[in-house]
């Protein structure tokens, strides 16, 4: 995987970092500077001209790109400002004042999401303690199960398919997040015949902040009519009818004007995740982690992603004493991770990481920890 290195120079805070913090912010690709600056210039120089010279489709052409990473057809995926306003768009589908009004997700499932579905009002919210538990709860009163492909505080890849296979069983729907997924653990959502999936680019995507997106399985979307729409999900926008008659596809889940900017920059990463290919990338992320895994076993910390590569995604959790203070340290000597409450420090490597990276971060993660054994002094 040696000629991965190759892409370093692509991502220009890597010769100035140890940037280990792509499970949340994914570093930015020096092309990405040159679309924005095309949006810019384009802005400049066409004015209200580029509209309809490619701003106005950019929600599903940029969606198609995203298909082709998630084994969608075209067509199926829409760009939206983030995963928040996705699932809402999925939720304005349904209404919960039926005997079907129960929602099923798992504990760890992302903060953001859960408020969401906790504020729809008649339904009943189910939480359970993991996926096991997800597939446990559904029964025939469940209308909608979100769940998470990877979890966001440990990493950890989940029993998806059995949820999908209970929630069918039942004639709930899924909606699959796999914002912590895509980009550098495969996902084929036709295969697995989710009902939805919904992710974003700020991640392993290297895409930026401002583009999450949305699938919609082809068959069911003809049957749904969202509630919170606006003119981009009209079948003819610039007939300015007073009453919506939905489009087609994927067009039939846009809302309002899209966000030009972010799409231009969120290309950029795609191009890249797409060249390298995420089956090569899933293979690098194996070695990575099972490598840091090992060696911050090797320093007496314990590590809260799971051992078995299987079930593990592209980010490692490790406990270390005060951790938080660890990670403000590290960031001090240039080495970019993060921490979330209760399970501490989030490390994640991407294709374009080196060993030697990961070697010299559990070096000064033990440095500052001040021990070899957790809460013992050297």
């Amino acid at each position: 995987m040696t000629e991965l290195l190759d892409y370093r120079e692509r991502f220009p805070i890597l010769a100035e970092t140890t940037y280990l913090i792509n499970h949340s912010l994914g570093a930015m690709p020096a092309a990405a500077e040159k679309r924005v600056l095309q949006y810019a210039r384009d802005w400049k120089t066409r004015g209200i001209r580029a509209w309809g010279e490619g701003w106005w489709e950019l929600p599903l052409t940029v969606g198609d790109q995203i298909a082709r990473l998630i084994g969608a057809p075209p067509g199926t995926v829409s760009m939206h400002q983030n995963v928040t306003i996705a699932e809402a768009v999925v939720l304005s589908c349904f209404n919960f004042d039926g005997p079907r009004r129960r929602i099923v997700y798992e504990e760890g499932n992302f903060p953001s999401v859960r408020y969401l579905y906790q504020a729809q009002r008649g339904a009943d919210v189910v939480v359970a303690l993991d996926d096991e538990g997800v597939v446990e709860a559904i029964d025939d009163r469940t209308l909608l199960v979100p769940a998470t492909h990877v979890l966001f505080k440990t990493g950890e890849i989940q029993e998806v398919e059995a949820i999908i296979e209970r929630a069918h069983e039942h004639g709930a729907l899924v909606v699959l997040d796999a914002y912590q997924s895509v980009g550098t653990v495969p996902l084929d959502v036709k295969a697995l015949g989710v009902d939805f999936a919904v992710g974003g680019s700020v991640k392993w995507l290297c895409g930026g902040p401002g583009a999450g997106w949305l699938y919609v399985r082809p068959d069911l979307a003809g049957s749904l009519k969202p509630s919170l729409t606006g003119w981009q999900a009209h079948a003819r926008p610039f007939d300015f009818e007073p009453e919506q008659d939905y489009a087609g596809g994927a067009a039939r889940f846009l809302t309002g004007t899209p966000n030009v900017p972010a799409l231009y920059a969120a290309t950029a990463g795609y191009d890249v995740i797409e060249e390298v290919g995420v089956e090569r990338i899933r293979e690098r992320s194996v070695d990575q982690t099972a490598l840091l895994v090992e060696l911050l076993g090797e320093a007496g910390f314990q590590v809260g992603s799971p051992h078995d590569p299987a079930r593990r995604g592209g980010t490692v959790v490790v406990r270390t004493p005060d951790f938080e203070r660890v990670d403000q340290e590290l960031a001090a000597r240039g080495i970019l991770c993060d921490y979330r409450p209760d399970v501490g420090l989030r490390l994640g490597p991407h294709f374009f990481n080196t060993d030697d990276e990961l070697h010299y971060t559990v070096e000064q993660i033990s440095e500052i920890a001040g021990s070899r054994i957790a809460g013992t002094p050297s």
